[in-house]
């Protein structure tokens, strides 16, 4: 009694099927039609059976396919990632992935492998690799085909929504992209398109220098010393492109920085000088350090508000005229001659807060729908474990 197998169940079931009896574990090369990688031997079905000791048929011919599969990366930097293909679709390098379709529920099994994940399943010291006889060999449970449909469309369902919230917040910074273009005068106009009702008659706006307006921090500090090695720290990778978002940040000590940086504070904001076409700028509400590839830059003057600054930065026309003013060299970077020389468009202060408002409420709402993105995709994670043994 005590080594008869227990029932695979999963911890998370459908009422109508709770008095179902456990799963039952079968290989993936008993529910497949076929496990193909390379351009194998044709069978009376027009699809391909693996054959030879590793699965692998050198060919970098264009083939086409149709039906639904399931494609593996078997090799490289990507191997174990896994998508669907229905319908007709091409595979332009047939050794660089494994087929396979089933005869039983294709988008059951397509879950239960994604959350599995097969890259636990790699081999090789050098190139990462993963092969068809793998597959063919993995062991995996199955319910009835009512059970495995009904997971499915529950997963599929919520994958639906996930892709609709995904729309919604695409839709969000792309408004936000097409409004700052508004919002800000094009190139060698000095009124904007789009300007709220209480300072249409307001006049143009004023041309300056940046470096008349703002201060670029000088002086580096050490970040190996107190009380800087207790600061956070940012870097370019700790900004998010566009959205200005910081992210991952940890203190100085953590990340083991040893080079010079720059302070900052609640007033500064952080422009990362290093590939500007990236057009990393961020508003931090703390006090920490920054990477010499940032400059801190902050308001020089009071008639220049803190929060416009940084959607001036973020703007379509500062990002060009930084990517064309990048030095030339390994990494493009624009230098503090450059960013001071940039003929800023500015308005009176209180256009300036109604700018900074309008774009700081959109950011809120942006923000808000990724949470809500990570969040679903998070139930999603936790909802597939609860629904597989």
């Amino acid at each position: 009694m005590m080594n008869m197998k227990q029932p695979l169940l999963p911890k998370l079931r459908f009422p109508e099927f709770q008095k179902e009896p456990g799963w039952e574990e079968k290989t993936l090369a008993a529910i497949s039609e076929s496990i193909s990688s390379g351009k194998d031997k044709a069978n009376s079905k027009g699809v391909f059976d693996l054959y030879g000791s590793t699965g692998i048929i050198g060919t970098t011919e264009n083939a086409t396919y149709s039906g639904e599969y399931i494609l593996v990366a078997r090799v490289g930097a990507n191997a174990g990632f896994l998508t669907k293909a229905t319908g007709n679709f091409g595979v332009t390098d047939n050794t660089l992935v494994i087929m396979l379709n089933t005869n039983t529920c294709f988008d059951f099994v397509h879950y239960y492998l994604k959350n599995i994940g097969l890259n636990k399943m790699i081999f090789g010291s050098g190139q990462p690799l993963i092969t068809g006889g793998q597959l063919k060999s993995l062991a995996i449970s199955f319910p009835s085909l009512a059970e495995q449909r009904r997971i499915a469309d529950c997963l599929s369902s919520l994958d639906e929504l996930i892709a609709a919230e995904g729309r919604k917040w695409e839709h969000l910074r792309t408004y936000k992209k097409g409004l700052m273009q508004q919002l800000f005068p094009r190139v060698g106009e000095r009124v904007p398109r789009l300007r709220f009702p209480e300072f249409r008659n307001a006049g143009e706006w004023e041309e300056k220098p940046l470096g008349e307006v703002i201060i670029v921090a000088s002086g580096q500090i050490d970040p190996t010393e107190r009380p800087y090695c207790d600061f956070p720290q940012i870097g370019s990778e700790n900004i998010e492109s566009d959205t200005g978002k910081l992210v991952n940040v940890k203190s100085a000590a953590a990340k083991g920085v040893i080079s010079g940086n720059y302070s900052f504070d609640e007033n500064d904001i952080l422009y990362s000088k290093i590939r500007p076409a990236l057009n990393k700028v961020a508003a931090p509400g703390f006090k920490g350090i920054c990477s010499a590839d940032i400059y801190p830059v902050r308001p020089a003057r009071s008639d220049l508000d803190r929060s416009y600054l940084l959607y001036l930065l973020l703007s379509e026309a500062f990002l060009d005229y930084a990517i064309r003013n990048s030095a030339r060299g390994k990494i493009p970077k624009i230098n503090r001659e450059a960013l001071l020389t940039y003929r800023a468009l500015i308005p009176n202060p209180a256009e300036q807060r109604r700018i900074a408002e309008s774009l700081s409420a959109l950011d809120a709402q942006i923000a808000a729908q990724s949470e809500k993105l990570v969040a679903l995709r998070t139930h999603k994670k936790g909802l597939m474990q609860q629904l597989f043994p």
